[in-house]
């Protein structure tokens, strides 16, 4: 092994050689190909334990949480589900409306009995409200709705929903039609049309993720062992999931990205860990020798590269919304548990295989090295020419980020529910016959002293159709109730407008809520957390670069530049799905906003995303400097040795993202667009151009670091005798 060139600068340029016995994972891998027995068994068991629970992920994770614990929406409907029978955000509004007949009519009047009847037979549901004249009768009167109270917590009430919506739907009749809709019946429609296309598309990116796998791995055998860990991984992870859901609630979706995440960063770290098996594999022809220097390199950077994920997400949890947080840990526990594989079970198996993990190869694949000529050629001709091709890569993200500046976001409004659905067919039937801002009531929560005053307000208020009459509590605690109809759409930004003003002239001790304001409070949560979360994750993700990489300027440009491919990413975001372009061709009706938990929760994941290769292509960079001391060497060794996993894991996970794109729901199809587009940016344009380039640029000084800082930082070291 070479050593630095004099005068090189910083600890590794002074110190190439490396360790005379193997690190910590090395030692590990030692270990764990010297027992696969041991290592199966051990994860059998795991997997087997936590597997036993995965079944019941589907009916034990909850459908609700898209709230800002502790807003003045929630308080609202506390009071509403304690003091007023459940007449809250959660209750669930059944619409009975006939073509032909009055709600008086004896055979709407049945309807309605059968309809009360099935809302009283169920234990969820608390006092069940008739139609009333002049309120939940329509002016024509043949339209009346049911109130079914809330009498338990959100996450129930959706299940309720999703038991009771078909039933109601079936006592529909040649002229009456019945439907379920409100908060409750909406997010089960939602979440059942999300899980169902999520499902969907992962089914179908499966055949292309195997195909893209068998050209990366070169051999049927390698190709197996990412769907090894991803299955591993996701049952224990998805078992976690059913287990703290009996602690507190957890997201529907938690396991809809652990079952993404698991896949993707499954086959990332398999890809990097195989292909350097085998070169060390064909060197030295010992199997667990090979394992050591697999470990004790790509095995160093598959966990960094974990750790960086796990505290790009953690930040998300500063966010007050339990569906936001809850996504993030069935995230976590994902890479968690896939991380944990590719570090002991991986490393035993491919010392069990030796050198049949080659086996089954195609035609004229090398095995034998981990360097690609193509790569490597490349790299030549970004140190040649960098001018040429980085402003080139620079001028295009640029131009894609500058669209975010115009970016809008807001809650999903009713048009991410399938038109067949039960909540959008009443949303329509309410918006119909009782006026536009009818699906949207607010709930104003007032002491009894306070409720003349709160009334003067809102029927002069600017906004509000309708005022209806205080009902006071009839358990005498002195809180009233009080209904209002505001004359927009739920969706309009004009209803934030007049939530503002309430809340400024209304009594002080006057809470308004509703679902709509429940929705508009968890989005100004959501707003006000994004530049907190988003500056916690820069931070811990160069505090992470930096002592993975021991030098401060290539910290910084790892981080700099994953933030640019991000705001490229919310680029085309803004340009699809608020401008909507590209609409038609993707089959979705543009809502005129990107959905309002994007900035943070895709910020989170598509840095998370971003950091995974920068780590894998830069760790490469500083084993190759650790061993030389010559910045060329260690551009163009690190897209020879690791650009090749990066085109292929990036193939894999675009592949995965854009079947996303395929679904009906707009959601899914938000995130597989935002996230395809991300890594397609990231990894092509980021680090196999501009980043490169820049380290071209910056030369020696971008693995300089300063005495001081080489003496607080804890040695970490890529290069392995």
């Amino acid at each position: 092994m070479s050593t630095a060139t004099a005068g090189a600068p910083g600890r590794n340029a002074e110190d190439p050689s490396p360790p005379s016995r193997p690190g910590p994972l090395g030692r590990l891998g030692h270990w764990t190909a010297g027992h696969f027995k041991q290592v199966l068994l051990g994860w059998l068991v795991v997997v087997a334990v936590l597997g036993a629970f995965a079944p019941q992920v589907t009916s034990v994770l909850s459908g609700a949480g898209w709230q800002s614990n502790g807003s003045e929406s929630v308080k609202v409907r506390e009071v509403a589900e304690k003091h007023f029978g459940g007449n809250a955000s959660s209750a669930i509004q059944v619409v009975v409306s006939s073509r032909s007949h009055q709600a008086s009519d004896p055979a709407v009047r049945h309807v309605i009995a059968e309809v009360t009847e099935q809302l009283e037979a169920d234990g969820r549901i608390g006092e069940v409200v008739p139609p009333q004249a002049g309120a939940t009768i329509s002016r024509d009167g043949r339209t009346a709705i049911v109130l079914g109270g809330a009498a338990a917590n959100t996450d129930d009430m959706v299940r309720a929903a999703e038991d009771l919506k078909e039933p109601l739907r079936k006592l529909s009749t040649d002229d009456v039609t019945v439907r379920a809709t409100g908060a409750s019946v909406m997010w089960s429609d939602f979440n059942t049309a999300n899980l169902e296309a999520m499902i969907r598309a992962e089914i179908l990116s499966w055949p292309v993720t195997l195909a893209v796998l068998v050209v990366a791995f070169g051999s049927l055998v390698a190709a197996g062992l990412p769907l090894l860990l991803t299955m591993a991984g996701l049952a224990a992870s998805v078992g976690s999931l059913v287990l703290i859901s009996h602690v507190t609630p957890i997201s529907i979706w938690a396991m809809d990205f652990a079952l993404m995440f698991a896949l993707a960063l499954g086959i990332d770290y398999a890809l990097f860990l195989v292909i350097r098996y085998r070169a060390a594999l064909a060197r030295s022809g010992d199997r667990r020798r090979a394992v050591v220097e697999t470990m004790d390199t790509a095995g160093k950077a598959v966990l960094l590269s974990g750790l960086t994920v796990l505290v790009s997400l953690s930040a998300v949890m500063l966010v007050p919304a339990p569906a936001v947080r809850t996504m993030a840990v069935g995230i976590m526990l994902s890479v968690a548990f896939v991380l944990a594989a590719t570090l002991t079970l991986l490393p035993a198996v491919l010392g069990k295989l030796g050198p049949n993990v080659n086996k089954w190869a195609l035609p004229r694949t090398r095995t034998d090295r981990t360097d690609s000529p193509r790569f490597a050629a490349w790299g030549e001709r970004l140190w040649r020419q960098p001018l040429r091709y980085g402003v080139l890569a620079l001028a295009v993200l640029i131009a894609l980020a500058v669209p975010v500046l115009g970016l809008k976001t807001a809650m999903p409004s009713i048009k991410v529910v399938p038109e067949d659905d039960s909540s959008r067919q009443g949303y329509a039937l309410v918006q119909e016959h009782f006026g536009e801002g009818a699906p949207g009531m607010l709930q104003i929560a007032a002491p009894d002293a306070q409720v003349a005053a709160t009334v003067e307000v809102l029927t002069s208020a600017e906004g509000i159709e309708g005022v209806m009459p205080a009902r006071q509590a009839a358990d005498g605690t002195g809180w009233s109730l009080i209904q209002a109809t505001p004359s927009v759409d739920p969706s309009d930004p004009a209803l934030t407008d007049t939530v503002r003003t309430l809340r400024a002239d209304l009594p002080a001790d006057a809470l308004v809520g509703g679902a709509a304001v429940e929705n508009l409070d968890l989005k100004q949560a959501l707003d006000d957390k994004a530049p907190l979360v988003i500056g916690v994750i820069l931070v811990l993700g160069f505090v992470l670069l930096l002592i993975a990489l021991q030098a401060p300027l290539v910290a910084a440009l790892g981080v700099i530049t994953n933030l640019l491919a991000t705001a490229a990413a919310f680029g085309v975001a803004r340009l699809i799905f608020q401008d909507g372009h590209l609409s038609n061709l993707l089959g979705f009706e543009p809502q005129g906003f990107l959905d309002g938990w994007g900035p943070v929760f895709f910020f989170a994941m598509i840095f998370a995303i971003a950091m995974d290769y920068t780590v894998f292509l830069l760790s490469s960079a500083k084993e190759h400097y650790e061993r030389t001391g010559d910045p060329r060497n260690a551009v163009v060794g690190a897209l020879a040795q690791s650009g090749r996993v990066v085109f292929a894991a990036a193939a894999v996970m675009v592949a995965v993202f854009f079947t996303f794109a395929l679904a009906d729901p707009l959601p899914p199809k938000e995130m597989g667009i935002v996230l395809g587009v991300a890594v397609l940016l990231d990894a092509f344009l980021i680090r196999l151009v501009l980043l490169p380039v820049l380290l071209r640029l910056t030369g020696r000084a971008a693995w300089w670091s300063p005495a001081w800082l080489r003496r607080v930082l804890p040695e970490v070291r890529f290069s392995h005798d």
